[in-house]
């Protein structure tokens, strides 16, 4: 498994909602807040549990609970998946 990058964090978050336009600028994007983009917790929730799924990668509800970027949250699942393959 090849590991998440923010480009493929952005598709998942952005399917997860099922709205919202495609991201161009990943940097601006990474570090964005989740509720300035327009993600509430139960969308956070529904993506962990969609990494979880497709990545393998299990996120506790008070895990997502504390992240406040798309950043951290990729952060989060590269460091569970460092050496996995």
């Amino acid at each position: 498994m090849s590991q998440l990058t923010i480009a493929d964090l952005a598709e998942l978050l952005r399917s997860t909602t099922g709205s919202g336009e495609r991201v161009t600028d990943y940097g601006a994007f990474a570090q964005t807040e989740f509720a300035e983009l327009g993600y509430d917790s139960l969308a956070l929730l529904e993506a962990a549990s969609r990494l979880q799924r497709e990545h393998g990668v299990t996120l506790s509800d008070l895990e997502i609970s504390e992240l406040h970027t798309p950043g951290e949250l990729l952060a989060l699942v590269q460091s569970r998946t460092v050496g996995a393959a």
